[in-house]
């Protein structure tokens, strides 16, 4: 009310522009109402909604401006009831009136008679100089000098206040936040019916049959459900699909045309994209629409206010209906014939920016293509869905495969999951029994749009596998079955290492079947001839991530690390040059890890604080609050403690919508901090809470951590007896053939715990098979090893507590050689009869 009083002040004709039910008549006539001193021949409302003849409007208004229960404030009334109404053409007779006074006259609900309307008022702007004309209308009006104000739908505050308001009235008592699910419910219903008052208000009157939440699980059927308004209202706006009919009702065959095509799009769309999906030829009983004639078409239904534009992040204007006018013009789509072939337009054409934009995330136009896709992703997700309920495989892959790296990059694991398992039932299983060898192939399955050939099918169907097999971190168990290690070396020998396809994605991730089988060699000769092929078949993109790739894995192997620096480095360059955010963070991480397993952790924080910037640039969020966590892990082996806990502590409170991976890694460390400075209660709250982000997986490695660590407490707080049991499972975890290769100094760290809780017990006995373990675990560490601060403690702690028992140096000194005599089996058999001589007592 206060912007439209300045609009008033500072222009001669102001319309308030919106949709059908947005409140532009109540606020015309309460900002009328409040502004009415600043024009002392009275305010007038013409009521324009029961004219049907465009040619009348004049008469409609002079015959309003002559009708004393329409005068909302203002004299005049009398003598212009006693003028010659026959005297003269009713627009001269209005002209004549007007003229000489200053008044303020309301034109409402001009659209229907939108031309009569505009002549009407450009008439009376020309003569009547002290006349300021407030119209409300769904277009505007088209006169010079004509100031637009939009009326926007109801922001959600005020959206809710309006169904908490309108809801005690029906149903007395009623509260919008009278507990969680129905404030949940109510936001849901006001964000549907997109903040109009008039739905707001016909679903707050069937709050006295139904409850929020039924309301909110019926907006799909809103047109039925939202009926029966106030009976003072015109017709029109008595039901919500009266609403809408209205504005239907005044467009041409064109203007529905465009106006039930743009149904199909979800979350808005491009001018192009427009052009391209409804432009269609002419359909029984419907118009051609000619492409060049959508963008004129497209405003029009904007300034009808049926249409929602503005700009988009790209500078660029973007088109989207209000959920309403979704709906209903998708049931004029269904209608009209028409969905088949608008949803086969629309899938086309963001099946083709995928596969256009989806490569373009690697390499220098990274961030760009990133804008596009999550600017297109509900677009992207409706094709994808179209494609799969067609059972329309060749083009489903394609979207799939295309979108891959997205997924990745964007930790939309869920999504690629979903996806990728929903078209890979659309075809027969690639890796089924007894398994085929895949040819060499040069081209990409997404190279050319489908339809793919033979060869280019069966290597789609594998890439969409593979996908389902980047995530079998959260189910290792499912290949621990033996219908799951058959289904591994089915995988693992459908491709040779150094084929064309395993250098990119996603044949790369063939990878992980090797990695989960546990084969050490084979995995390293996969890495190798990964790299020596990228070299030959590759870009160079493919050929820094398989660099980086095997400088994670050769970052595991301490006498590695100096090899697995040199890979990151040469990675990084690649990346560097293309431009690629991403790539260069990975590349700086690979080099962290392998400072940080060579005991270089202040070049490992270099590494670290360098990659989360870039993975900032590119909004990768999981990636930056997982680089952060390690960048902690560095500082807690400087011993540089209350900053890591800061930073982990701040991870941990933003990042519960992130990764899997960064959540629990920044808990994990955090538990080494508090635990480091004896608060050990908390850092086993920490470590609870890992367990729990792991309940429904069964991640070996992260199992044994969890392990690990509760031993590690155990042993701080005391209690030997669960330190032993813990360290048994972390122990068990660590021998299985994946842990060993990913980390394989943690059995030395799981003995060592063994040993400090056997230290804790009674007697020269104890003391000895402590110290005989301790000799254990040193055969049991990776040549090169880099000891954690946490395993210097524990070894300095249970040695000390060894000796004080002891006394004597050449005990200790025989049953530490003896130690390491011992065999694993030797070695958790000692540790399982104490956990059980003391778990009885």
């Amino acid at each position: 009310m206060a912007a439209l009083r300045e609009d008033l002040g500072r222009a001669r004709l102001v319309t308030l522009l919106g949709p059908g039910g947005a409140g532009k008549t109540r606020l015309s006539q309460e900002t009328a109402e409040a502004a009415a001193e600043a024009w002392p021949d009275g305010v007038w409302l013409a009521e324009l909604a029961p004219v049907d003849d465009p040619d009348t409007v004049p008469e409609a208004v002079l015959t309003a401006l002559g009708a004393r229960e329409t005068v909302l404030r203002g004299a005049g009334a009398e003598e212009l009831r006693a003028t010659d109404r026959t005297a003269a053409d009713p627009l001269v007779r209005l002209t004549e009136h007007c003229a000489p006074r200053s008044m303020l006259l309301l034109l409402d609900n001009c659209e229907h008679v939108i031309g009569g309307a505009a002549a009407l008022a450009d008439q009376l702007l020309s003569h009547c100089p002290r006349l300021t004309i407030l119209a409300t209308s769904r277009e505007p009006l088209g006169v010079p000098g004509e100031f637009v104000r939009p009326v926007d739908p109801l922001p959600d505050p005020m959206a809710l206040r309006l169904l908490a308001e309108r809801g005690a009235a029906a149903r007395p008592g009623f509260r919008t936040d009278a507990d969680e699910a129905t404030a949940a419910a109510c936001a849901e219903i006001c964000r549907r019916l997109d903040g109009l008052p008039l739905a707001i208000e016909l679903a707050a009157a069937r709050l006295r049959m139904l409850t929020p939440r039924q309301i909110a699980d019926r907006l799909d059927d809103r047109f039925r459900l939202l009926t029966n308004g106030s009976r003072t209202v015109l017709p029109r706006q008595q039901t919500l699909r009266a609403v809408v009919d209205w504005s239907w009702d005044l467009l041409d065959d064109a203007e529905r045309a465009v106006l039930r095509r743009l149904s199909v799009f979800a979350g808005g769309c491009s001018l192009a994209a427009a052009e391209e999906v409804c432009a269609l030829p002419a359909a029984p009983g419907g118009p051609a629409v000619d492409s060049l004639d959508v963008a004129a078409l497209l405003g029009s239904l904007v300034d009808k206010s049926l249409v929602v534009a503005a700009p988009g992040d790209d500078g660029e204007m973007r088109y989207r209906l209000l959920e309403t006018v979704g709906e209903y013009a998708a049931e004029r789509l269904a209608e009209a014939g028409e969905r088949e072939a608008v949803e086969r337009r629309h899938l086309v054409h963001f099946r083709e920016l995928a596969r256009i934009t989806g490569p373009r995330v690697r390499g220098s136009g990274q961030r760009e293509a990133i804008a596009v896709l999550q600017r297109e992703y509900e677009n992207l997700r409706t094709a994808l869905r179209h494609a799969v309920t067609a059972r329309d495989e060749h083009e489903a892959l394609c979207i799939v495969l295309s979108m891959a790296w997205y997924w990745m990059l964007r930790d939309l694991r869920s999504d690629a999951g979903q996806w990728s398992a929903s078209v890979a039932a659309l075809g027969p299983d690639p890796f089924a029994a007894p398994g085929v060898r895949a040819p060499a192939l040069l081209e990409h399955p997404i190279d050319r749009p489908p339809p793919m050939d033979d060869d280019q099918l069966a290597e789609a169907r594998r890439g969409a596998a593979l996908l389902q097999l980047a995530g079998v971190d959260d189910a290792i168990s499912t290949w621990s079955s033996p219908e799951g290690k058959e289904r591994l070396r089915i995988i693992a020998d459908t491709y040779r290492p150094g084929m064309p396809q395993t250098c990119r994605l996603p044949g790369t991730l063939w990878l992980f079947a090797n990695m989960i089988a546990g084969d050490e060699d084979r995995l390293n000769t996969v890495l190798d001839e990964t790299v020596r092929a990228s070299r030959v078949h590759g870009g160079e993109w493919e050929l820094g991530s398989a660099l980086h790739t095997r400088a994670n894995i050769r970052s595991n192997s301490p006498e590695r690390v100096a090899d697995a620096r040199a890979d990151a480095d040469e990675s990084l360059e690649i990346y560097t040059r293309l431009g690629d955010d991403w790539g260069a963070a990975e590349a700086l991480a690979a080099r962290g890890e392998a400072n940080e397993r060579a005991g270089r952790f202040l070049a490992a924080l270099d590494d670290y604080r360098e990659a989360v910037e870039y993975a900032r640039k590119i909004g990768a969020q999981s990636q930056a609050a997982l680089l952060r966590a390690r960048y902690a892990g560095s500082l807690i082996e400087l011993e540089r403690l209350p900053e890591a806990e800061a930073i982990l502590r701040d991870v941990i409170e933003n990042g519960r919508h992130l990764s899997h991976e960064a959540l629990p890694m920044a808990r994990m460390h955090l538990a080494f901090v508090l635990g480091l400075q004896g608060q050990v209660d908390e850092a086993r709250q920490q470590t609870h809470l890992v367990r729990e982000d792991f309940k429904d997986r069964d991640v070996a490695i992260f199992g044994g951590f969890v392990h690990g660590v509760l031993a590690w407490l155990d042993n701080l707080d005391g209690d030997h007896v669960s330190a032993l049991s813990n360290a048994l499972t972390a122990l068990e975890s660590a021998r299985e053939p994946l842990s060993m290769m990913v980390a394989p100094q943690m059995p030395s760290a799981y003995v060592t715990a063994m040993a400090q809780a056997i230290a804790g017990f009674e007697g020269a006995d104890a003391a000895r098979d402590a110290v005989r373990l301790l000799g254990f675990q040193e055969r049991l560490l990776p040549e090169g090893h880099v000891p954690t601060v946490m395993e210097r403690r524990n070894w300095a702690l249970t040695e000390q507590a060894a000796r004080d028992r002891l006394g004597d140096g050449a005990v200790y000194t025989a049953a530490y050689e003896q130690g390491g005599g011992l065999t694993f089996d030797e070695a958790t058999a000692l540790a399982e009869t104490y956990r059980r001589a003391h778990s009885s007592a």
